[in-house]
């Protein structure tokens, strides 16, 4: 159940040693969800990063009355709407599975209290913030400086995942474009 995250945690802090894999084995917790139920709802608290351990999920926005997506997780990554983690205040934003997903999670008091205890994990929460950040400067520069076909090619190139795994009219919404000018552009591009 855990040597994924372990994995991924021995190739963030090679020096982890195995009572503090284990200390952060013991705060670990499993949970499912099935293809559009809601890990992270808008208005509530998120209380947990969690590693996805197989599945897809998306995060995004409602704004007046409109989905905006703004990205797509898959296995081998955390998630979580960070902000509302961080400060424990109500999240601005949804995540919800694409696709049936296990999860792995961590709650905010055992994630301090890990801090705490070991310093190697207070390593691992900066360098998952760092990842988050370049993550969110990556889509609001790309939303700022590219054309949408760059930013289509782009997905095309750094994470075909989505193109394969997540329905044409979402993708567009994380593009910044209508689903039929997506259309167009995806016609544009086969015909080049």
């Amino acid at each position: 159940m855990f040597d994924k995250i372990k994995n991924y945690y021995q190739q963030m802090l090679p020096d982890l040693q195995e009572t503090e894999w284990k200390a952060m084995e013991e705060k670990l917790s499993v949970q499912y969800l099935k293809k559009g139920e809601l890990l992270t709802r808008q208005g509530e608290i998120c209380s947990s990063v969690s590693f996805i351990n197989k599945g897809l999920v998306r995060m995004f926005y409602i704004v007046d009355g409109k989905e905006i997506n703004t990205g797509f997780i898959n296995e081998n990554e955390y998630i979580a709407q960070y902000d509302s983690f961080i400060l424990q205040e109500p999240s601005s934003g949804n995540i919800d599975a694409l696709e049936d997903c296990e999860l792995i999670n961590l709650s905010y008091n055992d994630m301090q209290s890990l801090y705490k205890t070991y310093t190697v994990f207070e390593m691992f929460g900066r360098k998952i913030a760092e990842m988050l950040f370049i993550m969110i400067s990556a889509q609001t520069t790309s939303l700022l400086t590219l054309t949408p076909e760059e930013r289509y090619q782009r997905l095309l190139n750094e994470e075909p995942f989505v193109i394969q795994r997540v329905p044409q009219y979402m993708i567009a919404s994380f593009i910044g474009i209508t689903p039929e000018h997506l259309s167009r552009l995806r016609k544009k591009m086969a015909g080049q």
